[in-house]
């Protein structure tokens, strides 16, 4: 069984992902959106709720951890990792190493305000690629429009013309350095056009996913999925049920910490 966390419904992008990569092992969400959005946290504050995240699904037995969110990926890069018995994989990271070999010279990478503050972007992509410039841009109205269940309106669609007037001229690719960011594809592919490729971290960890469940040698699942949250679950589950298509998956509430 694969464990998922994000502060919200971001990480149902990752989720998804995984999904259309193929992987079959079931998996335990859990969006802790008692403390959503994590951008606005301060590294000490985000380092004890990835701590606390990584608890709660060992202790729901999780065979690997597959990080959904960016922002603890950036404070853990600082902090360091919380000993776990199981595998977590570093989303930033795997991102980072995915630009090996890139043809893009002059990369945007909009993020929570903690994870531009941290740079661990920018280090991770030119550690694979040296020669790559990148341009990070602190976008922190984006995730509070996704958790309203905003992304659809044009509330959502003139905050993302508002991020994207910050982007420097002449970049050829944008990284949506948040999970969350995904969600609103739509209103960036609207005002970036064809030329700049948009970027989703995400297919990135789902095959890191893949290659780890085959040398854990992890049993074929059910592609079932389990989700909690420490927040409002009606809501939760209402967007579940939108952005996944999953209408099977159990919903339950946890106690906030």
């Amino acid at each position: 069984m694969l464990g998922l966390y994000d502060s919200g419904l971001g990480g149902l992008t990752v989720l998804t992902a995984l999904r259309a990569a193929g992987i079959d092992q079931d998996v335990v969400y859990f969006a802790d959106q008692a403390h959503v959005p994590y951008g606005d946290k301060t590294d000490a504050q985000l380092h004890g709720y990835l701590e606390e995240n990584l608890a709660l699904l060992r202790g729901l037995r999780v065979d690997a951890v597959v990080t959904a969110c960016n922002t603890t990926c950036a404070v853990a890069e600082r902090y360091g990792w919380p000993a776990t018995p199981f595998p977590v994989l570093d989303l930033i990271a795997i991102a980072g190493r995915a630009f090996k070999g890139t043809t893009h010279r002059r990369i945007a990478v909009v993020a929570t305000v903690a994870t531009v503050r941290s740079g661990a972007y920018a280090r991770a992509i030119r550690a694979a690629e040296p020669h790559v410039e990148v341009v990070e841009i602190a976008a922190p109205a984006l995730v509070p429009i996704v958790e309203h269940g905003e992304a659809d309106t044009p509330v959502a669609a003139a905050a993302v013309a508002a991020v994207v007037a910050q982007l420097p001229a002449g970049i050829d690719a944008l990284v949506y350095g948040c999970t969350h960011y995904p969600l609103l594809d739509r209103w960036f592919a609207q005002q970036l056009g064809p030329r700049i490729e948009r970027i989703d971290p995400a297919a990135a960890q789902a095959a890191a996913a893949r290659k780890l469940t085959a040398e854990l040698k992890l049993a074929p699942g059910t592609s079932s999925t389990t989700y909690y949250t420490n927040g409002n679950a009606e809501k939760f589950e209402t967007a579940i049920r939108n952005w996944t298509g999953d209408t099977t998956g159990r919903v339950s509430a946890l106690v906030s910490r």
